[in-house]
């Protein structure tokens, strides 16, 4: 992996869950040598906060990384992970701060040893404060950062999303800064404490739904399936399904009109963009009619031939079947000892000459301790020693 753009990193990574794996997942996608520090188990059981390491959700989470098993709770585990940190550029973690104060592995302590280490830190609400102290998820989150409260039909329940945003918003913020400070580091020669936190994470994500509060001081409601300001924008029925369209306004707008064959324009109410808005209702109910009388491959090819832009709604299946999503290649395949070949959804981005960012599936938890160990100096008599005492 000499050619990848992150090889010549080393990465240690302390992290469990979702939001933690996600950020390390971006390094390790680019080449960098990541080591997952994981407790030790037993042959057989599974790793302790995780669920199975063969299952699909890890070996999407965790590909391209090795594995060691350490007892951090022991001096000689701690002493190997100090090892770690002397040759590494970056450690990242997802405990609460008197976790990583309480085992020695804090800020403080690994910059005092390690100064041009970046270490980044990812908790569920910060890493101070009234609620520093509390476990953060996924669902939690998205109803304290705001983002339930904006999706879902229009006086029905908050809805949650249907894939974990706020952590996965987190862990790419979080890889963001930890590529920000190393480049930072190239100026000063000094690492950073970087951090984030699911909360953030998921206010950030409110986007302009929070500008719509801090600077108009209105605050946005449920609208469905419909977007909160621009008309018309928004999902509707057809025939046999649901497409999406797009044209708020302009030569959109009339090319709409004039391909749905419905005169919008002509009303008074629907005249402007400031009248669509207030009338989005009454308008967005006379489109549903029109959408109704054609299939969801007709409006898909009608209106994108006219240049507004429209797509269908998709089930997951039908994700991967569409031939644009075929051209892009987005699945990956690698092989697995005990599961055989595994098709990974590779990273969203894409760098011409690069190697590929899937390569290896998730490692079986303790799978590289021998080799860690053997080249942070350790013999195969020490190696064996510390297995024979559990500490690996």
């Amino acid at each position: 992996m000499a050619d990848a753009p992150l090889a010549d990193l080393q990465v240690v990574d302390l992290t469990v869950a979702r939001a933690g794996p996600t950020c390390v997942r971006q390094l390790a996608d680019w080449g960098a040598d990541v080591v997952h520090v994981s407790e030790p188990v037993p042959p057989g059981a599974p790793a302790r906060g995780s669920a199975s390491t063969t299952g699909s959700d890890f070996q999407q989470l965790c590909r391209n990384k090795r594995s060691l098993s350490l007892d951090l709770k022991r001096p000689e585990g701690h002493e190997v992970l100090m090892r770690l940190v002397d040759r590494a550029d970056v450690l990242v973690e997802n405990m609460r701060p008197s976790v990583k104060q309480r085992l020695g592995f804090d800020w403080d302590t690994v910059h005092a040893r390690n100064p041009r280490l970046v270490y980044a830190s990812l908790s569920g609400f910060g890493q101070d404060g009234p609620y520093a102290g509390r476990g953060g998820l996924d669902q939690i989150v998205q109803g304290m950062g705001g983002l339930m409260s904006v999706t879902g039909i229009p006086g029905g329940p908050p809805v949650r999303a249907g894939i974990p945003v706020a952590d996965l918003a987190a862990g790419l913020y979080l890889a963001i800064g930890v590529l920000v400070a190393l480049h930072d580091r190239e100026r000063t020669g000094e690492g950073r404490f970087v951090s984030t936190s699911l909360l953030e994470a998921s206010i950030a994500m409110l986007d302009f739904q929070a500008a719509r509060w801090t600077i108009d001081g209105e605050v946005p409601p449920q609208e469905g399936n419909h977007h909160p300001t621009m008309v018309p924008m928004g999902c509707f029925e057809a025939s046999d399904g649901y497409v999406n369209i797009g044209a708020p306004s302009g030569r959109l707008f009339a090319r709409f009109c004039e391909i749905v064959g419905i005169d919008l324009a002509s009303d008074a109410r629907f005249a402007t963009i400031a009248g669509r808005s207030a009338n989005r209702e009454a308008m967005n109910d006379l489109i549903a009619g029109r959408m109704r009388t054609r299939s969801t491959a007709e409006w898909v090819e009608r209106l994108n031939e006219a240049g507004v832009p429209c797509g269908p709604v998709y089930r997951v299946d039908e994700v991967f079947a569409d031939p644009q999503v075929e051209h892009l290649d987005m699945v990956g395949e690698v092989a697995h000892a005990e599961l055989g070949p595994l098709r990974i959804l590779r990273n969203a981005v894409q760098m011409p000459g690069a190697p590929p960012t899937v390569r290896t599936p998730a490692p079986s938890p303790g799978e590289h301790t021998g080799e860690v160990l053997a080249s942070l100096g350790y013999a195969d008599r020490e190696i064996d020693d510390l297995r024979a005492r559990g500490v690996v």
